[in-house]
């Protein structure tokens, strides 16, 4: 269930540490379900750190994370997938040695409600295509498909997503942002980080703009033209 605020996740005072690094100072947002929000930010801002202490996988994490108005700031990252939570890193994560149906298949389920193979083909049409080729033998943007479509078998609601236009052709681009809205209309609430505030534009409801570990500024989709002097600023581009 949603918190009382209408949030499904809930982040306050979150800081988080890398061995001696402290790396976020108190950071605080919501999402509400059914949202696509993006965190903004240049390099070094604390984006993914924030998406990876959601997920537990940080050395060292304070301050409160509420899904489904449950605290999991203490739970560890197992805990914390099964309770519909899922993680798409930028580097993919694909295994080389697997083929693309083995690297679909490897998560396992957490809760019921994921997409079947055919559904994820029928979003991904290449990967199907590609069922039985190694993962080192796709094209980069193929890997980022079957990255996000394997976290879709595991029923999790909350999918996290690390940069997923890092690097990809504008034609794919476009594929993972038509993807993005479909997941949307089919309930799936998404917490993106992305540098490309052309594409998050195209996807996002929501923005927060991160620097030095803090959320500095937030605005909604409706409200990003007039934003843009700040983001440009915000943003160094």
């Amino acid at each position: 269930m949603p918190e009382a605020n209408g949030a499904l996740l809930h982040v306050d005072g979150l800081q988080a540490w890398y061995g001696e690094s402290h790396i976020l100072h108190g950071v605080d947002f919501d999402v509400r379900p059914g949202e696509v929000v993006t965190l903004l930010g240049r390099n070094g801002a604390g984006k993914t750190t924030t998406l990876k202490s959601i997920m537990g996988i940080v050395g060292k994490r304070q301050g409160s994370i509420r899904f489904e108005d449950k605290e999991t700031i203490r739970a560890n990252s197992d805990r914390i997938a099964k309770m519909g939570i899922a993680f798409c890193p930028e580097e993919r994560g694909i295994f080389a040695s697997l083929d693309v149906k083995e690297n679909l298949l490897l998560p396992p389920q957490v809760k019921s409600g994921g997409l079947s193979l055919d559904q994820i083909f029928e979003l991904f049409p290449n990967l199907k295509e590609r069922l039985t080729s190694q993962g080192t033998k796709l094209s980069g943007g193929e890997q980022q498909m079957l990255a996000i479509g394997r976290i879709l078998r595991t029923g999790a609601r909350l999918l996290l997503l690390d940069e997923p236009t890092e690097g990809l052709a504008p034609v794919i681009i476009q594929q993972i942002g038509k993807t993005i809205a479909r997941l949307k209309d089919e309930g799936f609430t998404i917490l993106l980080v992305e540098q490309n505030f052309r594409f998050a534009s195209t996807v996002a409801d929501r923005y927060y703009v991160m620097e030095h570990g803090k959320i500095i500024d937030t605005f909604a989709n409706s409200e990003l033209q007039a934003n843009m002097g700040k983001l440009h600023q915000y943003l160094g581009v």
